[in-house]
């Protein structure tokens, strides 16, 4: 425990530059004393970690120290090539780059886990877009996220769903996001941050202006208030499954038939050829299955409906 530990700060260290005690408890989630004992520990295994003092201080590493020792188990081999989508990146126009990345990591891992990287591949496969849809053409997506990348700003031609179809935006892309095998870009416009969707860009120019990136922007928690806040704008807000409805919520009751049962009782008796004589309940708003009022024993009754059956031809045994 104590040496995964340490090995996990020496590659904090080495991944992020300086980092202060603090930030290194958190990320870890141990205390400062157990932080200060750590980072002792490696100054007295060899590895060049110092500290400097003062508000901007924390602890790093001399300057050009690299070391080779990732500790990676087969798991976590496993996952890295699990979370490879060739598609999305090659539609992002670093297929080649991630095919390179790809074959770098597998020259790098040890022969015992780099065979397991065919094993995944065989066993697990992503597709992300829905059911019965077919693949938006994006031919603006590598430009987009070029932007994003470079912070650069972009005018682009939008097609939307109200009048007018057509229209002109510069903006201030943020970040691109992948939902349900669609692209969609998050940008600044004007004072607000706005979502549009790439299919439907029909031509991007890249400015030569760049601007200045919120520090406090976070890409993945604005998607998730900007889905809850559609998803509320679309359906309206119901009651989760299972809650009691009322009138005023707009829900059925989960147990309510598809069948909604006879429109009124029958004016007079008919009996079927087969001798089942079908009879119903008084009231007429009520679900009732039809009953026999057949002696017969082999009689049939072919009006006995199920709830939530799809058809309410069901042949059933006369009572």
């Amino acid at each position: 425990m104590r040496a995964s530990r340490l090995l996990s700060l020496l590659l904090l260290l080495q991944a992020r530059g300086r980092m202060t005690a603090r930030e290194l408890s958190d990320e870890l989630e141990v205390s400062l004393r157990t932080i200060y004992r750590d980072v002792e520990s490696l100054s007295a295994a060899g590895v060049p970690v110092y500290a400097d003092r003062g508000p901007t201080g924390g602890y790093q590493l001399l300057d050009g120290y690299r070391t080779r020792l990732t500790g990676m188990t087969g798991d976590e081999a496993d996952t890295l090539f699990l979370a490879g989508m060739p598609g999305p990146a090659a539609e992002l126009g670093l297929g080649a780059m991630l095919a390179a990345a790809e074959l770098k990591l597998l020259a790098a891992l040890p022969p015992e886990l780099g065979g397991r990287a065919a094993r995944v591949r065989q066993r697990f496969h992503l597709d992300a877009p829905g059911w019965f849809r077919q693949d938006e053409p994006t031919p603006h997506l590598a430009a987009l996220a070029d932007a994003v990348w470079n912070d650069r700003l972009v005018e682009v031609r939008y097609r939307r769903w109200k009048q007018p179809r057509e229209v002109t935006r510069t903006l201030a892309p943020l970040g691109v996001v992948l939902k349900a095998g669609r692209w969609y870009l998050v940008a600044r416009a004007g004072e607000e941050t706005r979502t549009y969707r790439v299919g439907e860009v029909l031509e991007v120019t890249t400015l030569d202006g760049r601007f200045a990136r919120p520090d406090d922007f976070d890409l993945a928690g604005f998607w998730q208030v900007w889905t809850r806040r559609y998803e509320e704008s679309v359906y309206g807000t119901r009651p989760r499954c299972g809650s009691p409805p009322t009138p005023s919520s707009g829900c059925r009751s989960s147990f309510r038939p598809r069948w909604p049962g006879p429109p009124g009782p029958p004016r007079g008796h008919r009996t079927r050829p087969d001798g089942c004589t079908p009879s119903y309940r008084s009231n007429p708003s009520s679900t009732a299955t039809p009953s026999c009022s057949s002696s017969a024993p082999t009689s049939r009754c072919s009006l006995r409906p199920r709830c939530g059956s799809a058809s309410p031809r069901r042949r059933a045994p006369c009572r």
